[in-house]
């Protein structure tokens, strides 16, 4: 890509939760002239982002529409339970969902989890959003289950967590508008989080290997050592013709020719 193929910037889409700082990091290092905007997007909205063209490719949670877009499915999250450092469950490495029956769960109106039958007693209302819940769970009113990252992201002093095990988990992917070809800039960022060196034959033209070192002394010493084997074949071819080295050529008895 060069010249007027590049875009001016490339916008990346992400959700809370999702950190995309390494990849960032590596797209800086290999595309310095093309700045990446961050876009953060509640994850109902990310796949609408996207299919509408406000950013070329998003880290966003699974399911999305196939239809409109295309995934590449990066990692599953543990799914843990957000309790007050003072509960009784604290007690356990790991929680189940029948430890959770008498428990108030609250369910966030942007909850990622998909739920058949969500565990323990309902609360009388829903909150609106993650971090309404989280401060209801503060103040004694229930538990919340979320992905191991939005109970970093929304991370308190008098808060913990704990996994849970056989709870359903979210899953990340990179997405981006489906169309043919990929754009180039998605092939690059595609090419990063799937970890292509910058070499690769995807993306942009890979560049020939260089020989290392030992290679380039090994490859003189044979140049050395063929140069050296021509001169002793022609010496020898010399001797066989009569021509002794340094001297007039012969006949047979060593007497000069033409005498």
């Amino acid at each position: 890509m060069t010249g007027s193929d590049i875009p001016s910037s490339f916008r990346l889409a992400y959700v809370p939760g999702v950190t995309p700082t390494k990849w960032v990091r590596v797209w800086h290092e290999r595309l310095p002239g093309t700045p990446l905007e961050l876009i953060q997007v509640p994850p109902a909205d990310a796949g609408r982002l996207l299919a509408d063209g406000g950013a070329e490719a998003g880290l966003v949670r699974l399911p999305v529409d196939r239809d409109v877009l295309s995934a590449i499915p990066l990692y599953t999250e543990t799914t843990v339970v957000v309790i007050p450092k003072d509960h009784t469950a604290t007690a356990a490495e790991e929680i189940t969902l029948p430890d959770l029956a008498d428990e108030i769960v609250l369910h966030p109106l942007d909850d990622v989890l998909d739920w058949e039958a969500l565990p323990g007693r309902p609360a009388i209302e829903r909150p609106a959003t993650t971090a309404d819940a989280i401060e209801l769970v503060a103040a004694g009113v229930g538990v919340l289950l979320v992905p191991q990252s939005l109970a970093r992201l929304h991370h308190r002093k008098d808060l913990t967590y704990r996994p849970v095990l056989e709870a359903p988990e979210s899953r990340v992917a990179l997405s981006w508008p489906q169309e043919e070809p990929t754009p180039d800039l998605v092939e690059e960022f595609i090419g990063i989080v799937r970890g292509r060196t910058v070499n690769s034959t995807r993306g942009r033209a890979a560049t020939p290997p260089q020989p290392s070192a030992k290679e380039k002394a090994k490859a003189k010493a044979k140049r050395a050592g063929t140069a050296t084997g021509s001169a002793r074949k022609q010496a020898a071819t010399g001797r066989r013709a009569g021509t002794p080295k340094g001297g007039k050529a012969t006949g047979k008895r060593g007497k000069p020719r033409g005498r």
